[in-house]
């Protein structure tokens, strides 16, 4: 008899917290600071569960109190079911406490700068809110957090209390901070690495005796990183020094990544073929930076040898001038031609914008008009041989959310070329260019493509330019459902020859299942033309994209729509970047 009478107390079970009466948020932090809420998954015996209940009611206000409610009220029950038991606790938060006063004392010096001043106003925002213990610390820190930011780094909060009259529902907050000195930015020392310090102050984003600011020290350090000649990138400011000396100087360390990089490997594109890509790459050539570049592909309609040598300038626009040369050998379905091109240019930052200005050069020969793998003496294919001096200047810009997989972000490259008259070129021509591309998120899991060609050329012999050169239309980045470069304005013997102007639009929606996966579908319209002859051809078509380890894959099968001049599915692969 006295086993039996035992056993219940003896016997272990677990606790079902509810709470109601108050919203989520508030029903959160009631569980969170009530400890019956630990035993939802642990064994605990029926006296434990009585003294926890006993203590429940006033865990349960005090958890309310950082949330302005300090004269809430709590009822609880207390019932068993089955082995385990379940405890309610109906909530009344009362009236809550708001903020009726906030007095802020901050120097005029400090108050002058924008994200300081910023920073000061979300703190006089808490006037008239429910008091939020979290949302007032919040603001508080964050105000110390911009001083010492922009350089007042002996800022001292010297004054902080928080009032509260839970009779009137009223609270005053009191805070006061000394900004001190405001401290501007001293030297910059770099440390290790293979770069003479002159030419790696060509991107420190500020200069001796600017006001300090951490951003601009975050903004050094992924500028550095994304010069390529480092693994290791850091950026400290001597704050300690600083308050003996008056200025705040800068530690970069730097650990060189390595001097010599080579990539290579297979691809797939269904404009190209199948192909090898190989690279190398010389980080630093020298001292002053200098770089060099080395490209091969041999794919199955598209061969190149590219070299390219960089020189970075001084400045904070991150000027370069560049010297290459590549040789082309291309073979598609409507063209073949040999040309070797020189190329010198200067890129920079201008105003948001990377500009291109140079000049080229480009000799060779080709033939237009193919249809597949015909021979070069087929009849009605043209022949052509030229050299061709002229001077280039481009635009682009993009922004992207991630660069990676963009959600939200676009991209606009301009093109300008023009030939001097006849000098060093068989003709004479100019040519503006323009590719604009927009990525929109609808959702989680859905992306709105949008995407824009447009092109045209001024010659006085149309037929000494080579095919780079020249519109067409189709393939993989133009109107999908068409061989590359198989849309244009033909001869007289019906063969594609290009054109002098070009339009092309795309639209196209993503659907992703899963986190990597998705399918696609979309309308491509556009032609190359001459004149006011413009004839869009359109294809359509579904596809599948894979965000790989190796960047985004597109697979994408598509049709002609109502054309007379092909007909049959179309296969297309791209693998890379959104923009």
């Amino acid at each position: 008899m006295p086993i039996l009478i035992a056993w219940p107390a003896l016997v272990q079970a677990g606790v079902q917290l509810v709470v109601d009466g108050v919203d989520e948020r508030l029903q959160a932090a009631v569980r969170a600071g009530v400890e019956l809420a630990q035993y939802g998954q642990r064994d605990v015996s029926a006296a434990q569960v009585r003294r926890l209940y006993a203590r429940a009611p006033d865990q349960a206000r005090a958890a309310l109190e950082p949330f302005g409610y300090y004269e809430a009220t709590v009822e609880g029950e207390l019932e068993p079911l089955g082995k385990d038991w379940r405890v309610r606790l109906h909530v009344q938060p009362g009236p809550p406490v708001r903020v009726t006063q906030v007095a802020l004392a901050l120097d005029a010096q400090a108050r002058a700068v924008p994200a300081i001043r910023q920073a000061a106003r979300a703190v006089e925002h808490l006037k008239g809110q429910v008091l939020d213990h979290a949302a007032y610390e919040k603001a508080r820190d964050g105000l110390g957090r911009e001083l010492i930011a922009n350089g007042f780094i002996d800022a001292r909060l010297v004054r902080h209390r928080v009032e509260v009259r839970v009779a009137e529902h009223a609270a005053r907050v009191d805070l006061a901070w000394q900004a001190g000195k405001r401290y501007r930015f001293g030297t910059v020392h770099f440390e290790g690495g293979p770069i003479r310090p002159e030419v790696l102050a060509r991107w420190v984003p500020f200069q001796r005796g600017d006001y300090f600011q951490q951003d601009a020290l975050l903004r050094l350090q992924q500028a550095l990183t994304g010069t390529d000649y480092f693994k290791v990138v850091d950026v400290s400011p001597q704050l300690e020094e600083a308050r003996r000396s008056g200025q705040v100087d800068v530690k970069v360390t730097l650990v060189p990544a390595k001097r010599t990089v080579y990539t290579g490997g297979p691809f797939v594109g269904t404009d190209t073929g199948p192909g090898l890509r190989a690279g190398m790459r010389r980080r630093w050539v020298n001292d002053r930076g200098h770089t060099l570049d080395n490209e091969l592909v041999l794919a199955q309609r598209l061969q190149t040898l590219a070299t390219l040598y960089s020189i970075p300038l001084p400045g904070p626009d991150l000027r370069a001038y560049n010297f290459g040369a590549k040789y082309r050998k291309a073979d598609t379905d409507t063209s073949d031609s040999h040309t070797l091109e020189l190329v010198a240019n200067e890129t920079r930052q201008w105003h948001g914008w990377t500009r291109t200005l140079g000049v080229h050069e480009l000799a060779g020969s080709f033939t237009v008009g193919k249809r597949g793998g015909e021979p070069d003496n087929t009849f009605g294919l043209e022949h052509g041989r030229s050299t061709i001096a002229y001077a280039e200047g481009g635009l682009s810009r993009k922004q992207a959310d991630d660069p990676g997989f963009v959600r939200r972000g676009w991209s606009v490259d301009l093109l300008a070329r023009s030939s001097a008259g006849s000098l060093l070129a068989d003709a004479r021509f100019s040519q503006l260019l323009a590719d604009l591309k927009w990525i929109h998120a609808l959702g989680r899991r859905d992306r709105l493509i949008l995407r824009a060609d447009a092109g045209v050329i001024w010659t006085s012999d149309f037929s000494a330019l080579p095919p780079q050169l020249r519109f067409f239309a189709g393939g993989d980045r133009s109107v999908r459902g068409y061989d590359y470069q198989s849309l244009g304005p033909r001869n007289r013997y019906g063969r594609v020859i290009g054109g002098e102007r070009l339009l092309v639009g795309s639209s196209e929606l993503e659907h992703y299942f899963t986190r990597d996966w998705g399918m696609a579908a979309f309308v491509d319209a556009g032609n190359a033309f001459n004149g006011s002859d413009y004839r869009p051809q359109v294809g359509a078509g579904l596809g599948v994209r894979w965000r790989s380890p190796v960047g985004l894959v597109r697979v994408d099968v598509g049709v002609p729509v109502r054309s007379d001049q092909q007909h049959g599915v179309q296969l297309h692969v791209v693998i890379g970047p959104d923009l």
